[in-house]
Parts: C-alpha cells; sequence; structure tokens
C-alpha cells in the first residue's frame, strides 16, 4: 500500500516493538516529528535537555531492559551532539539505533545551514551508518539497522534521512512485515564491519567446545572471568551453572557487573587496575583461566605479557576480532555467550576444588576499610545499600564513585549496573538512569556520580522533573576530580594541576531550581535520614554527600604494572 515516508519510518519502529523514543526535534527532522505526533497513543517520546542526554538515555534504556534503544536528532549539531553517546554505546556493545535527518539532496555539499556528513563522522563508531537518499528504501534499511543492532555483537546504528526523502507529499510502497519474518524478506548481504561476517550469530565449533572441555576436565586451579559479553549475552544462567561445575572461583570485570552474582561464594570481586587480591591473585596462580565476553582491556590486562602467563588462557567471544587483540591466548571458542556455555554445561561433569579455593579466599575479596573523621565512600555506600531493594539498578558516571559503587554493591543480574565502561564517559549516568526508569518503571534506580560528572549533563534534571522520573541521585562530594588527583598525589608530586572543583554550585539549590528535592549531608546520621525521605517521596531526590578530598580507591595497580604489584591495598 502506498503511505507517506514518514508514516512508513514510523510503522518500521513500531514492527520492531519501539514503544519508547528519546530525542530533540529540529529543523530537518520536523517532518518525522510531525508524523510522531499521530503516534503518542502508541510511541511514547521524551524530549529530553540536550542530545547527549537523549543518547544516553536511550543507551541506559538498552541495557536495562535487552531491548534497541531508539534516538532522535536532527541535524549538524543536533547530530554531533549525539557522537559522545554513540561511542559510549559502541565502546560498550549496547544497542542503540539512532536517527537523524539531513539537508535537502540538492543542498549536500554546500556548507548548508546545519549540514554535516554525520555517517562519515559516526562510521568509526558505529556498527554501520546508512545514509537514505531513496524513500523506497525505508522498509529494508530500518529492518536491517535494528537486526545489525541486536544481531551478534551488539551496538549501535545510525540512520540518516534527507530531508527530502521525508517531505510530506513522498509516498511509497510499504508492505506491514512481522519481525519474525524480516530476516527473510529484507536484504541479507549484511556485514559487520568489526568482524568481516554476515549478522548472523555464528554457532560454536564443536572441536574447539570438545578441547575446552578436555581442558577443564585437566584443570586443578580453575578461574572464571565474567566480562561484558555474559551481561549483553544475558547468559548469567548459563555461566553461573559453568561456574559451580567447575567449583572454581570468579572474578568480575567492570562490564560483568551483574553477568555473575557479587555476593555468590565463588565471586571474589573485581579483577584489574582496582581488583581485588583475590582476584587479581588468583589470575595470577590459575592453571586454567577461561574468560567470557572480555576485552582484556588496559584495564584488566595492565601488562599484556605477564597477564595469567602460567595459565591456560581460553577465551569465549561473539567478536573474533577480539581474539588475541590484547592478550595471546591459548585456545578459543567463537559464539555466542549463552549457547557455548550451554554446550560446555551438556559436557562436563561437577568437580570440587576445596583446596585450590581455600588458597584463593585467604586473599581480601572485600575493600579495606579505612579509618577516616569524615563520612567515608564505604560507610556512604553501606548506607544506600542497606535502605534500597536489592534489586535496584545502580547507573553510574566515570570515576572515584564508579569503583566504590561497583566494588561494594552486589550486582545479581544482567542489566543491573549501568555503567561507562569502555569509553568513560563522565556524564553518562543521569540521562543512563532516566532511560532505566522508564524502561523499568517498578525497579528503584540510583544515579552515583561525582561533583565533576554531575555537573556534566545535570540539565538532564529537567527530564527527570517533567517526566516525573523518580531517581534518586548520590553526589560523591570531594570537591576535585577524584580520579585524577590520586594520580597527581602519587606520580605528579601532589602538583594539583586544574583538577580543583572547589568552585562547583550549590547542588542542593540546583536541584530545587529544578523542582527536585535535595540534601547535603556530612554524616552516616544524616544520609539516612534524607534516603528515607527520598524513597517516601518516589520523585527525583539528589542527595550532596560530602567526603574527603583525599579519598582514594583501593586496590590500586599502576597501569603497565603486572596485575599483582599493588601500588595501594
Amino acid at each position: 500500500m502506498k503511505v507517506r515516508a514518514t508514516k512508513a519510518i514510523v510503522e518500521c519502529l513500531l514492527e520492531q516493538g519501539v514503544d519508547t523514543i528519546f530525542g530533540y526535534p529540529g529543523g530537518t527532522i520536523l517532518n518525522l516529528y510531525d508524523e510522531l505526533y499521530d503516534y503518542q497513543d502508541q510511541i511514547h517520546h521524551y524530549l529530553t535537555a540536550h542530545e547527549q542526554g537523549a543518547a544516553h538515555a536511550a543507551d541506559g534504556y538498552a541495557r536495562s531492559t535487552g531491548k534497541v534503544g531508539v534516538c532522535f536528532a536532527t541535524s549538524g549539531p543536533g547530530a554531533t551532539n549525539l557522537t559522545t553517546g554513540i561511542a559510549t554505546a559502541y565502546a560498550d556493545s549496547s544497542p542503540v539505533v539512532f536517527i537523524t535527518c539531513n539537508v535537502a539532496e540538492n543542498l549536500l555539499g554546500k556548507d548548508s545551514f546545519q549540514e554535516v556528513d554525520i555517517t562519515g563522522i559516526a562510521m568509526p563508531i558505529t556498527k554501520a551508518t546508512y545514509l537514505v537518499t531513496d524513500a523506497q528504501t525505508i522498509p529494508d534499511i530500518i529492518r536491517e539497522a535494528f537486526a545489525v543492532a541486536a544481531t551478534g555483537r551488539p551496538g549501535p546504528v545510525l540512520i540518516d534521512f534527507l530531508k527530502n526523502v521525508t517531505a510530506p507529499n513522498v509516498e511509497i510502497e510499504y508492505n506491514p512485515l512481522p519481525k519474525k519474518d524480516h530476516a527473510k524478506e529484507g536484504r541479507l548481504a549484511v556485514w559487520d564491519k568489526r568482524v568481516g561476517w554476515e549478522i548472523r550469530t555464528p554457532e560454536p565449533n564443536m572441536d574447539d567446545i570438545d578441547k575446552l572441555v578436555q581442558w577443564i576436565g585437566e584443570a586443578k586451579k580453575p578461574m572464571l572471568i565474567c566480562g561484558g559479553g555474559v551481561v549483553r549475552g544475558r547468559a548469567d544462567k548459563e555461566f553461573i551453572e559453568l561456574a559451580e561445575k567447575m567449583d572454581a572461583p570468579v572474578a568480575i570485570t567492570l562490564m560483568g557487573g551483574g553477568g555473575f552474582p557479587g555476593g555468590h561464594p565463588l565471586a571474589t570481586g573485581m579483577i584489574g587496575m582496582h581488583g581485588s587480591q583475590a582476584s587479581n591473585i588468583a589470575c595470577d596462580t590459575c592453571d586454567l583461566l577461561i574468560a567470557v565476553g572480555c576485552r582484556f582491556s588496559d584495564r584488566v590486562a595492565l601488562d599484556p605479557q605477564s597477564f595469567a602467563k602460567q595459565a591456560r588462557l581460553v577465551h569465549i567471544d561473539i567478536d573474533r576480532a577480539e581474539i588475541g587483540k590484547n592478550v595471546k591466548t591459548d585456545h578459543y571458542v567463537i559464539g555466542d555467550a549463552k549457547r557455548v556455555l550451554e554446550l560446555v554445561n551438556e559436557r562436563i561433569t561437577a568437580t570440587e576444588n576445596p583446596q585450590w579455593k581455600a588458597e584463593v579466599f585467604s586473599h581480601d575479596t572485600h575493600v579495606p576499610v579505612i579509618e577516616s573523621d569524615h563520612m567515608t565512600p564505604d560507610q556512604v555506600l553501606r548506607t544506600i545499600y542497606s535502605k534500597v531493594p536489592q534489586d535496584s539498578i545502580v547507573a553510574t558516571d566515570v570515576g572515584q564513585h564508579q569503583m566504590w559503587s561497583i566494588q561494594h554493591f552486589h550486582f545479581s543480574y544482567p542489566g543491573q549496573l549501568l555503567t561507562s565502561g569502555g569509553f568513560g564517559t563522565m556524564g553518562f549516568g543521569l540521562g543512563a538512569a532516566l532511560g532505566a526508569k522508564v524502561g523499568n518503571p517498578d525497579k528503584m534506580v540510583l544515579h552515583m556520580t561525582g561533583d565533576g560528572c554531575f555537573r556534566m549533563n545535570s540539565q538532564e534534571m529537567a527530564t527527570e522533573s517533567h517526566y516525573d522520573i523518580p531517581v534518586i541521585t548520590i553526589i560523591f562530594d570531594n570537591r576535585t576530580l577524584g580520579m585524577v588527583r590520586p594520580w597527581q598525589n602519587l606520580i605528579y608530586k601532589k602538583r594539583f594541576s586544574q583538577t580543583d572543583l572547589g568552585f562547583a554550585p550549590d547542588f542542593v539549590k540546583l536541584a530545587e531550581a529544578y523542582g527536585l528535592k535535595g540534601a547535603r549531608v556530612s554524616t552516616v546520621e544524616e544520609l539516612e535520614a534524607a534516603m528515607d525521605e527520598a524513597i517516601a517521596w518516589g520523585h527525583g531526590y539528589v542527595i550532596d554527600c560530602v567526603i574527603d578530598t583525599d579519598e582514594m580507591v583501593r586496590p590500586m595497580v599502576g597501569g603497565g604494572s603486572a596485575i599483582t604489584n599493588f601500588m595501594l591495598t
């Protein structure tokens, strides 16, 4: 049937089950927004304060729900304001479809008002980009874009429509197609540029599975690393089964939070630069190390040459490009984490390793408590943890508060922890928290941030207030760039160059200006009272927690060092 091109776009979104969009309109995308006006009963659009906030909200929505997030923006600065959010999603393999509109075809390449080559800009930070110049291709491109975003290793995709393609007088032939039939009818010659194969998820090689099963049977000191691929692949149940059958200690990466329960008896805590002694030492003494969905980034394998050098190292990953990229492996299995672990679990028998576990857990799995005259981060987090439901979703920004939150909270399911691990985006947390709350209205959502991060996108409190999205923001306020100052303290001879944030605003007054409530606290008793009020009020709330400027994240291993070479314990 013949329909307007813009109607076809929205109908294709409905085919994908889209009922939530985060965005910000502008001149070139107005035709699409005008069409969206007629779908208000089917699609809820959230107007954010800034395009970057919309990108992070769509990302947080995707991570917490397992669905594909959707974000709209206009051309030029509207589109380029998305790039930090796109790169954040790309680094952490989060499936988001970004839709922008550009100037009309006759204005391309003429330095027209708000013209920019957003597909070219976004190419290195997306799985795929599409510049739509022919309206007749709209259904195929949208269906393909969602398939690319969600299939294999997930990630962001960008579609840029020329304004003449979305003009009100442009009609195309559109035939509704159930999502289950998209792979049959859509364009099948689709390539994932990360790995060079079609978007279909590869089936694991059974010889590779059998070799891994053999090595598991031979291991005396087995260990597992739970990476972000376990979370993205929703393979948590299969991973738990493997760990329990192997009776193997489990270290958890930053992105792996929620892939394996932090409170499980086999959990050794985080691994890497701020990993626990138990995790890092076990990694250095095990005889078999199986890493599932782990990039071996420079925050985990700080010195690739010495990392797990004594062990048979096995890498399970959906992305062939990750194999051997950072750390040389002895064996690997390519495939979806859930499917690979299913096949392994079917083939191994349960065993026990009491002596090995006793050796591993003789080292600390917890964070050392440092005495202080001030309210400490562990006091803040223990107080919050005692007040909120255990299934609460936590979105963090990037810095000390991020490490403290992950060290002190136990995450039990995929999507419970939302954090920018790969790109390290300050300002990610509030937008992600809003998106998570929209996607999970029945769960409490906490936003953990620092005073530096919060200033970057605090304008999204306007979104929080307008749509009455009840998120509780906890600011670890040390009046400094907390992740940078310790390096200046330890390495740069206390030359604190440009890390002082003592000129920050009054965050409580700022929250009140946006129609939220807030409290500034400096004792545990004040924090308890503020948390009680925030929970009882049921709307957006900001708690500004005053902590000491020289608080540090412990333990700590220096960059480029062996994983057991702790600078701080």
